[in-house]
């Protein structure tokens, strides 16, 4: 059994204190704490936190291993500071059966960089047709507890409830990825003032907040839970702040280019910015950023979308939408939210990951940093400033909207059950 000491490290932000991890599990947190042959990882400066849990993470193997496979998609992980991701469904096949999500967890299992937990397909073949098998994935070895089209939306209202009632069985979520399909038809970019000057097709924030307000009644007329994937509008925003008011069981995720980025750069044409739900105006990213500090939005999720560099290497209306994610969700949530005083680093904590741990109903992460606890843990550098170099990315993808920008912090340490993954910023 191995012992690792963390010693002077900020537990979430709070005054430094050591960490005794024994095997998988930590033991002691305290001061001046002593462990004979334990491994000692001199954490003076560091913050501290319980391992990132991701709720929306593209790894697209099965089928498009050319994007991103398990393996390389959850070193990516591990090396953004995650110990646990949620996959999405829209692989080739589809995860719409019991065979795929558990394909798809044994994988995770085998790469043994970060626990990998199947999302399942709300529709065969994310058709918006007919159920997919949602008990039997359950049931699975897979144990999916969250379904979602994403990619799609399920626009059919009738299927969407019907989804509802079926995982309220088992305390399911549905996570909608919200966008009318009939008010998108050709849509390149966020509709406004920027797609009107480039004559680019808009991209309308009702789209998006016609299907939550929808779903969020839906899910009080059910009793069941929905999640929002990647809110991007202000809209959004109060529609979700209003259904919490009325105590409701929605939530909702906000990506971390979606805090930072907005429709200007489309100017570029520069394809890296094309992604989906667009990018918005800074109205909106200032209300997000509010949101996720109030706690209407309840937590950060990257929407990873790794793609070949053919997809998005050429002209814009051809480009595939979509920006890799997990190697600096962390660095733009401290460049928005902490740098900025809207968040401490215990508030990062909940909204990275104690909240979508929850939401996902994932055992064993999103803990608290005590005694007892399961050993998944993260150490970041806040001090550190570099420009981010998507060709030292882990992912097998590239396409980032943050090269040449510098941006803060650094994981130097990830620990899944008390084994690092990553030391020194380096993948073991």
């Amino acid at each position: 059994m191995s012992t690792i000491l963390i010693r002077g490290a900020r537990v979430l932000g709070g005054e430094p204190q050591d960490v005794l991890i024994e095997g998988e599990t930590i033991a002691r947190v305290g001061t001046d704490l002593e462990a004979g042959e334990a491994t000692v990882v001199d954490a003076a400066g560091q913050i501290l936190l319980p391992g990132l849990v991701d709720l929306h993470t593209h790894l697209r193997e099965p089928g498009r291993e050319d994007s991103e496979t398990v393996l390389t998609g959850t070193k990516a992980a591990a090396v953004g500071g995650y110990t646990a991701v949620h996959a999405m469904a829209n692989t080739f096949p589809v995860a719409d059966t019991a065979g795929v999500v558990e394909q798809v967890w044994r994988l995770g299992r085998e790469s043994g960089y970060c626990d990998v937990q199947p999302v399942g397909a709300v529709t065969v073949g994310l058709e918006g047709k007919k159920l997919a098998e949602l008990g039997a994935m359950h049931e699975s070895a897979a144990g999916v507890r969250v379904f979602s089209d994403d990619g799609k939306c399920v626009d059919d209202a009738v299927i969407m409830r019907r989804a509802l009632e079926y995982v309220k069985a088992f305390d399911g979520v549905i996570a909608q990825h919200a966008q009318e399909p009939r008010l998108t038809e050709g849509a390149q970019m966020n509709e406004g003032i920027v797609s009107a000057e480039l004559g680019l097709a808009g991209w309308p924030a009702v789209a998006e907040e016609s299907i939550i307000a929808r779903d969020v009644l839906l899910a009080a007329h059910v009793g069941s839970r929905v999640h929002i994937c990647h809110l991007s509008t202000a809209g959004s925003v109060e529609i979700v702040r209003w259904a919490k008011s009325k105590g409701w069981n929605v939530t909702a995720e906000v990506t971390p280019h979606h805090l930072l980025l907005t429709d200007e750069l489309v100017r570029s044409y520069n394809p890296v910015y094309k992604v989906n739900p667009p990018l918005r105006t800074e109205a909106d990213v200032l209300a997000l950023r509010e949101a996720l500090a109030d706690g209407t939005i309840d937590c950060v999720a990257t929407d990873h979308a790794p793609h070949p560099h053919e997809d998005k290497d050429c002209e814009w209306g051809a480009a595939a939408m979509g920006m890799v994610g997990l190697e600096t969700a962390l660095s733009v949530v401290q460049h928005t939210m902490v740098d900025t005083g809207l968040l401490d680093w215990a508030g990062v904590a909940d909204r990275m990951s104690f909240r979508p741990a929850v939401i996902g109903r994932l055992a064993g992460h999103g803990r608290p940093v005590a005694a007892g606890e399961p050993a998944n843990l993260t150490l970041l550098d806040p001090a550190y400033r570099g420009v981010v170099n998507p060709a030292g990315f882990a992912s097998r993808s590239r396409n980032t909207p943050y090269e040449g920008r510098e941006l803060p912090g650094r994981v130097t340490h990830t620990f899944l059950r008390g084994r690092a993954t990553v030391v020194n910023g380096k993948l073991t």
